[in-house]
């Protein structure tokens, strides 16, 4: 079991208080945007294209944590842009602390130096560090040489100083089972990371490269290869057995964007993280004004590819808690 006993507890038992209370759209968790800004230009972001006046822009720390207050999600995921170019991001990340969110501060990890002395350990706060590959392959990615480098020497210090480290790794068109292999393996064994997540790319429309991205055939193929031989069962991920079931192509599941919403500078984003077909002033809102029936695979093209854990993680972890024989095959990490 990778996943710490305490957030497993909390979140299974906020699921079922939802369900109790008759509830069937609720946050799992909040993909939480202070800012768009960031320090690189990454070959498959879709995150860098705002205008200029808009990546100046910085989100209050008051109404960040009242957005989160407002939807009740007992998880937040720091992410943008670069998260560490906030001002005040150690303030919001210790009053959600606080507040006994789980809290996951997505970084690319070249300014943790600097403000590393902003934070303290807590079970409730780990970083998660993106790395798209080893040396070369992590650096091509993000198009700028050492950084896989820098990044590793800032979760050797988070380590150091006794803080959580997990990680986010993105698969695209490039990626072959060997490298996919490669990058886990040192992760796992060499780097030693707490958990890992994996992904594939999200074909956003204004990515400055667009010939990266997979199709679900392509993605099936990908993992399914790259899990076998035991691997899967070896590598501490930060996923539900279910889920990586679905990115091998096993199961299907349908998308529950509404259970990881995206709350950014222009609110709460519809329909997900990934698409903004406009903005909610509240989550109440963006879950009773959206026609979420008109999202998904074979309803909206742009969904026709989406693997992303954004939307079919939550759908996982709700089959998990509603199936004993689930749970039990996840607490075996199986």
């Amino acid at each position: 079991m990778t996943i710490p006993i305490r957030q497993v507890l909390r979140v299974g038992g906020y699921i079922l208080g939802q369900r109790l209370r008759g509830r069937t759209k609720f946050p799992l968790l909040v993909e939480l945007e202070p800012l768009f800004a960031c320090n690189l230009k990454c070959a498959g972001c879709g995150k860098i294209q705002h205008p200029a006046e808009v990546l100046k822009r910085r989100m209050p720390v008051e109404q960040a944590v009242a957005a989160i207050q407002e939807c009740g999600a007992p998880m937040v995921s720091i992410a943008g842009g670069e998260p560490l170019m906030h001002p005040q991001i150690g303030e919001l990340v210790h009053r959600l602390v606080e507040m006994k969110k789980y809290v996951f501060l997505c970084t690319n990890a070249l300014l943790i130096p600097k403000k590393i002395d902003e934070f303290e350990p807590s079970r409730y706060f780990a970083w998660t560090v993106h790395i798209d590959g080893v040396r070369e392959r992590h650096d091509a990615s993000v198009c700028k040489e050492g950084v896989f480098d820098e990044a590793v020497a800032a979760v050797r210090e988070c380590q150091r100083r006794g803080f959580r480290v997990t990680t986010n790794t993105t698969f695209f068109s490039s990626d072959s089972p060997r490298t996919v292999i490669e990058v886990l393996d040192y992760l796992n064994d060499e780097l030693a990371v707490d958990q890992m997540m994996v992904s594939p790319a999200y074909a956003y429309e204004k990515a400055p490269v667009q010939d990266r991205f997979m199709g679900v055939r392509e993605t099936r193929a990908l993992f399914r290869e790259a899990f076998a031989g035991g691997r899967r069962r070896r590598w501490r991920f930060n996923h539900s057995p279910l889920f990586l079931d679905f990115l091998e192509g096993r199961i299907e599941l349908p998308c529950t964007a509404w259970a990881i919403p995206s709350y950014s500078l222009f609110g709460w984003q519809r329909p997900c993280y990934l698409m903004a077909d406009g903005y909610a002033q509240t989550y109440r809102e963006l879950i009773e004004d959206t026609d979420w029936s008109a999202y998904g695979r074979g309803r909206d093209p742009r969904c026709d590819n989406c693997m992303a854990h954004c939307g079919y993680e939550p759908t996982a972890v709700l089959a998990t808690v509603g199936s004993l024989r689930q749970s039990l095959r996840a607490i075996r990490n199986g």
